[in-house]
């Protein structure tokens, strides 16, 4: 039977119990226990595998009892993975621990107190988890009724704020070993209320509920933290001095969350899809964790599973679906003329060089520009190649990473661009093509160029589609974009509802220099004529046409029009 391609599964355990194909990351379980770090955090971006890989921590650590507290057995788990030929020493300490296991990733509601309370209801859920230890006498008789009501979520904010603390003594005393305390997607709430207006609200919840876990807790054996975002010491880790931080710029344990080539290659072979290779390496890879080069494990598994069902499938955007792209959005909407020249640059494949801070918080992402490129870059928009030192300052050169993820940022651009055009009065634009002012027209779709962000290398269809969209929607016109009129097909078409009103033809063309503008607009305007564009305007019952010659440059606009002594002269 053929194993499946495991979309959406976020627990090592159904995964292997259900044969779905697993990319084998058991070896940073090795890692975790020689390095003996007091509180790990990692941070990637969003769909790298974290919430895989802290099941797969829990299910390997873990002293897992049911409700009743019988033991649940994991270690057939593990006796495949690459863990266990690591040696009885690393295997020692399979199922020999309590585990918290806390997920913060379904904080996202508009409100602090909703968010809160969603927050709550998965403590309570991990209280509900080891529920098994009011069975026993080693609580007291008020520290079960403790229990009973976060359980319960009858308890004080307070209480939840110190949940975890309490829940760790709780389960030390019952097992008799430290707890083990994993918290995946922590800054998710953080990021959320950022962008709703309470994070500062927010960012006092949190450090409670991780000080008082963390910091000074003797009945802590070690924390993993997964996020997307390194978090500033002073923001959220107030004098946690035994945090270790691992981001997309540490070796250690780069090569534990995304897949790397040879497991590129080894899933595309067993699914035979070795073939395309290629493609992925073209649309997914791109991303250099520490020392090595990573593939999006998103998209990596939504790609062979569409390719299971349909070879020839068009590569997708998979990762946008499940991403936030709203800091792409602020971007560019915020984004003045030098950012919009430095997102030209990198849509064209090319790099900029930006200073490198990783302890940022969300509330300074837009108090400078670096910020927000340092946030584009922790988040997986962006990835670095070339670093370098300057007055003891890092620099890295960034460029988009992949294919994907430059889709993206076109989408985002031209879903900018529609809004931009819906709330622009374009009055004086039609005013111009309707008078033959030509002046007035380059002056306005030239100002339209400089404010908007370019790509397609200023190729022809670029700059058909820009002034289709600032046309469309203006006015009482119709636009015809290409249609079959006389011998030929003209660029672009405008006609009024009726035919006693105007009708214009615009031809397009690009000059490779500023000085070679004019010739274009008047070859042009030669096609125009010599292909009698206007026969069906004409035909149609329009005698009010106008006709422009149109060339680019850059971000620099010329129109030409034929004059009234010109078309009598035609005319005869």
């Amino acid at each position: 039977m053929q194993k499946t391609v495991p979309v959406g599964f976020e627990d090592i355990k159904r995964i292997l119990d259900e044969d779905m194909y697993y990319v084998d990351k058991s070896l940073m379980i090795r890692n975790l226990i020689d390095h003996k770090g007091s509180v790990n955090l990692y941070t990637r971006p969003r769909r790298f595998g974290k919430t895989l890989n802290l099941s797969m921590i829990r299910r390997f650590f873990e002293e897992e009892l049911d409700t009743e507290g019988e033991k649940i057995d994991n270690g057939y788990l593990f006796h495949k993975l690459n863990i266990a030929k690591c040696g009885g020493e690393y295997m020692a300490h399979q199922g020999k621990y309590p585990v918290i296991s806390l997920s913060l990733k379904s904080a996202k509601q508009p409100t602090y107190e909703m968010a809160v309370a969603s927050m709550v209801d998965e403590i309570a859920k991990e209280f509900k988890r080891h529920v098994y230890v009011l069975l026993n006498s080693c609580l007291t008789e008020h520290e079960k009724e403790r229990f009973a009501a976060i359980m319960n979520r009858k308890a004080e904010e307070i209480e939840y704020k110190k949940a975890l603390e309490f829940l760790s003594a709780c389960l030390a005393q019952y097992h008799g070993k430290r707890t083990i305390i994993l918290l995946d997607e922590y800054d998710v709430p953080l990021e959320h209320a950022h962008f709703t207006g309470f994070y500062h609200e927010m960012t006092g919840f949190i450090r409670s509920l991780f000080e008082s876990a963390l910091k000074t807790n003797p009945h802590l054996e070690f924390a993993v933290i997964t996020g997307c975002l390194r978090i500033s010491r002073e923001s959220i880790f107030t004098g946690l001095n035994n945090l270790e931080i691992y981001s997309i710029t540490n070796s250690w344990y780069a090569d534990s969350f995304g897949f790397t080539e040879g497991e590129i290659k080894a899933m595309l072979s067993f699914f035979h899809l070795a073939d395309k290779f290629e493609e992925v390496k073209n649309w997914y890879d791109g991303y250099r964790f520490g020392e090595w080069d990573i593939y999006n494990p998103w998209s990596i598994i939504n790609y062979v599973k569409t390719a299971l069902a349909d070879r020839e499938a068009y590569p997708q955007t998979y990762w946008s679906n499940t991403s936030s792209n709203s800091i792409i959005r602020e971007l560019v909407e915020h984004a003045d003329s030098g950012v919009r020249q430095e997102i030209e640059v990198l849509i064209a494949g090319e790099k900029i060089r930006k200073p490198v801070r990783e302890d940022i918080t969300y509330d300074l992402i837009f108090e400078s520009q670096d910020n927000l490129w340092n946030f584009l870059f922790f988040t997986g928009y962006l990835k670095a190649e070339k670093k370098s030192f300057e007055d003891d300052i890092q620099y890295m050169e960034l460029m988009i990473p992949n294919r994907e993820v430059r889709m993206i940022y076109k989408r985002t651009i031209l879903a900018w661009f529609d809004k931009k055009i819906k709330g622009l009065e374009r009055t004086n634009l039609l005013r111009a093509l309707e008078d033959g002012d030509c002046e007035t027209f380059e002056r306005f779709v030239s100002e339209q160029l400089l404010d908007t962000i370019s790509f397609f290398d200023y190729a022809e269809n670029y700059y058909h589609g820009f002034l289709a969209g600032l046309l469309k929607g203006a006015g009482n016109y119709l636009v015809v974009s290409n249609r079959e009129s006389g011998t030929g097909r003209p660029d672009l078409i405008l006609k009024s509802p009726s035919v006693r009103g105007c009708a214009v033809i615009l031809e397009l063309k690009v000059s490779n220099t500023f000085q070679g503008m004019e010739q274009e607009c008047r070859r042009a305007l030669e096609q125009i004529e010599e292909a009698d564009y206007e026969a069906q305007l004409r035909a149609e019952g329009y005698r009010n046409i106008r006709k422009f010659g149109v060339c680019f440059y850059r971000k620099e606009c010329m129109a030409v029009t034929i004059s009234e002594e010109e078309e009598k002269v035609a005319a005869r």
